[in-house]
């Protein structure tokens, strides 16, 4: 069982390059978004019901694919209302199921990154679209989070494409396998 870890800052390519990991290798893609929706429909984005009731959605998604030994890829954006404990619980939860977590990190500008907010592609997500609003929640420290393990690969989403990335991320893969 593997999950494969794609992280990094918004518009950095995650959904776009796990879509496309996902066609090629046949792993279902449990996007984050996925659980941030879910939250929202309740609780007000960062509150405690709703940091509280993500961080249950990706525990149990996580346990129950461990149980199972179904791989999947996940999509992850570092940021302060998350705690930094939850990822060391995910990755513990899978590697005492015998699985592996394979961290995959995608980096962008700050430029590409704010020229990217307003792709019509991240609207159907309820995604971070406005420059400005990005830009306060970073000076506001909004983005701040620790390090996560040492990824398998980086990949600047500046240069690559995400076809490219995603061949990339399948060849890292079976090097590890």
């Amino acid at each position: 069982m593997r999950v494969v870890f794609i992280h990094g800052p918004a518009a950095s390519g995650k959904h776009t390059i796990g879509s496309l990991l996902s066609a090629r290798t046949g792993l279902p893609l449990f996007h984050n978004h996925l659980a941030v929706d879910l939250a929202k429909t309740l609780f007000e984005f960062g509150s405690e019901g709703f940091t509280q009731l993500r961080a249950k959605v990706w525990i149990a998604a996580f346990s129950e694919a461990a149980t199972a030994g179904r791989s999947f890829i996940f999509t992850f954006h570092p940021e302060a209302t998350v705690d930094p404990g939850l990822i060391e619980a995910l990755v513990e939860i899978v590697e005492s199921s015998g699985g592996e977590v394979c961290f995959v990190e995608l980096q962008a500008s700050r430029e590409t990154v704010l020229r990217r907010l307003g792709n019509a592609s991240r609207a159907k997500f309820g995604k971070l679209l406005d420059p400005d609003l990005y830009e306060q929640i970073e000076s506001n420290g909004g983005f701040d989070f620790p390090a996560l393990p040492t990824p398998m690969v980086v990949i600047d989403t500046d240069v690559m494409k995400a076809e490219d990335a995603a061949v990339v991320i399948e060849q890292a893969l079976s090097r590890v396998a």
